[in-house]
């Protein structure tokens, strides 16, 4: 059986390893003991006495150092969501560093999109003969639906699609 002989490194540990073990610690709650909310990268490089850029430099070297520089972002993200849906971060700030981690606030207005591209900003329709024959209560209505239309077209800023009117 080949024995092994745990052979120590001569001299001090080098600074990486001090910084990964500080890593871990701030981590596990060393950002609590330096007042901080949550754990930021500049929380860390401050807590380990370095630069952001030497945390950089490490992660590119050690896959220990990367998985726990990983792991410090994803307790940042997770604060961030948890703590903002509960209210007890301000909105603003947390939906800033959420960007950090992908995420947005963009809203798709599909249905409006294929709208504009198929049909022109403003299509007038003039009914001639056909509004003649309506009722006073349908045209109430129709005035009410145009109406209607203009203000949900005010709401998206957008210019009317459909504009109904009577020929004199």
């Amino acid at each position: 059986m080949k024995q092994s002989n745990p052979i120590q490194p001569l001299g001090r540990p080098s600074k990486l390893e001090k910084t990964l073990e500080r890593a871990k610690t701030y981590l596990k709650g060393g950002y609590l003991e330096n007042e901080e909310v949550i754990p930021t990268l500049a929380g860390l490089a401050w807590y380990a006495h370095i630069s952001r850029s030497t945390l950089y430099e490490y992660k590119k070297i050690s896959e220990e150092f990367s998985d726990t520089l990983e792991a410090i972002l994803a307790l940042q993200e997770t604060k961030l969501i948890n703590k903002g849906l509960l209210g007890e971060f301000n909105p603003t700030l947390a939906k800033l560093m959420l960007a950090n981690h992908g995420y947005s606030d963009k809203v798709k207005q599909e249905l409006a999109g294929e709208i504009e591209n198929k049909i022109p900003p403003a299509l007038n329709i003039i009914i001639g003969e056909c509004i003649h024959d309506l009722s006073d209560d349908e045209l109430d209505l129709q005035e009410k639906l145009a109406l209607l239309r203009e203000e949900r077209v005010n709401q998206q800023h957008q210019q009317p699609i459909l504009t109904i009117t009577k020929k004199p």
